[in-house]
C-alpha cells in the first residue's frame, strides 16, 4: 500500500486544507495510506511583527520545505498566497485544489468600508489590504494583527479592533462565513493565489508528482499561474502592496492587477486578457506594464 506524508502548518485552517487534499487523493485511490504531519513555522511562532519585518511570507513555508527536502514528508500543503513567488530549487507545485471564494471579507459588524465609523481601528498585517483600505478611507487607522482566524475574530469581539479583514476562502473552509461580509474585488482586489491551496513536492519524485497532478484543478492552476507571473515580474513580496486576480470567462483568461503605495495615496491598475494557454505570458506582460507605470515609492516599500 502506498503511503504519503503530507506536511502542513498546525492551524485549524491549515489542517482543514490538508484534510481536503488527502480526501481528493483518496477519492482517486481509496487504499492510499495518508498521514498528515503538522510542522510549526517561524511565521506561526512570531506574531507580534509584520512578516515583512522578520523575513517575508516564506516564513510560513520554510520549515515545511526543509522537512520536504530532508525526506521527513513527501508533499506539502500550502495556502498559495503564503508561498514565495519563486519556489526553492528542486520543488514544484504539482497540484492545486479547486479554488474557494478569493475575496477578502470584512469582520466586525460593518457591511462595507464606507460603513466603518470615522477613525476606526482596523486590524491587518497585510500591506495590500492596508493600502487599498486607505485608498478608499484615508481616515481609518491600520493596526497590526496576526494569528489564526479564531484569534483575530476574538480580538475584534473583545474590542481591541473595530474590524479586521479575513479571506473568505478560509472562512468557507472552516464553515464560518457568517463572521464576515465579502468585499467586492473592485474595492479590494485579492492577493495573488488567494483562495487556492497548492500541493508542493520534490521535482525529482516523478511517481508522486504524477499522482498529485491527477487531482489538479486545471482552471485554478491556470488563473494562479497568471497571478503569480504578475507578482514575479514586479519582484513582489509582502513589502509591496500588489493585488492580482484572474478568472476564466468563456475560455478566455482575464487578469486584473493593482499596484499601490503603502499609504494608498497612489494606485495603478491594469487588465489583460487572452487565451488561457498563455496565462503566464499574460501575467508577465501585465506585471511589466505595471512596473513601467509604478508610482514613486510603490516598489521600494
Amino acid at each position: 500500500m502506498a503511503k504519503i506524508r503530507l506536511g502542513t502548518r498546525g492551524s485549524p485552517l491549515a489542517l482543514r486544507q490538508a484534510e481536503q487534499a488527502a480526501a481528493a487523493l483518496r477519492a482517486r485511490e481509496p487504499d492510499l495510506d495518508i498521514e498528515i504531519v503538522t510542522i510549526r513555522t517561524t511565521g506561526d511562532r512570531i506574531r507580534d511583527r509584520r512578516l515583512a519585518d522578520i523575513g517575508g511570507k516564506g516564513l510560513f513555508a520554510k520549515e515545511i520545505e526543509a522537512a520536504l527536502a530532508e525526506g521527513r514528508i513527501d508533499a506539502a500543503v500550502h495556502s498559495v498566497k503564503d508561498l514565495e513567488t519563486v519556489l526553492p530549487e528542486g520543488f514544484v507545485l504539482a497540484a492545486m485544489l479547486e479554488r474557494e471564494d478569493p475575496r477578502d471579507g470584512l469582520a466586525g459588524g460593518a457591511r462595507t468600508l464606507a460603513e466603518l465609523p470615522p477613525g476606526a481601528r482596523i486590524g491587518t498585517a497585510s500591506l495590500r489590504r492596508q493600502a487599498q483600505m486607505l485608498a478608499r478611507r484615508p481616515d481609518l487607522v491600520p493596526a497590526l494583527i496576526r494569528g489564526n482566524v479564531q484569534t483575530r475574530l476574538e480580538r475584534v469581539r473583545v474590542g481591541e479592533f473595530d474590524a479586521t479583514f479575513l479571506a473568505m476562502a478560509g472562512l468557507a473552509r472552516l464553515d464560518m462565513t457568517e463572521h464576515a461580509v465579502p468585499i467586492a474585488p473592485e474595492e479590494m482586489l485579492p492577493a495573488a493565489g488567494q483562495g487556492a491551496v497548492g500541493i508542493e513536492c520534490r521535482a525529482g519524485d516523478s511517481v508522486l508528482h504524477a499522482r498529485l497532478a491527477a487531482i489538479d484543478h486545471e482552471p485554478t492552476s491556470c488563473c494562479v499561474a497568471a497571478e503569480r507571473a504578475l507578482l514575479a515580474s514586479l519582484d513582489g513580496s509582502c513589502r509591496t502592496p500588489i493585488a492580482a486576480h484572474a478568472n476564466l470567462q468563456d475560455g478566455e483568461l482575464v487578469l486584473r492587477g493593482r499596484l499601490l503605495t503603502p499609504d494608498g495615496t497612489e494606485m495603478r491598475e491594469i487588465c489583460r486578457a487572452g487565451p488561457a494557454a498563455d496565462a503566464r505570458t499574460i501575467g508577465l506582460d501585465a506585471g511589466e506594464a505595471l512596473r513601467a507605470d509604478a508610482p514613486p515609492g510603490a516598489l521600494e516599500a
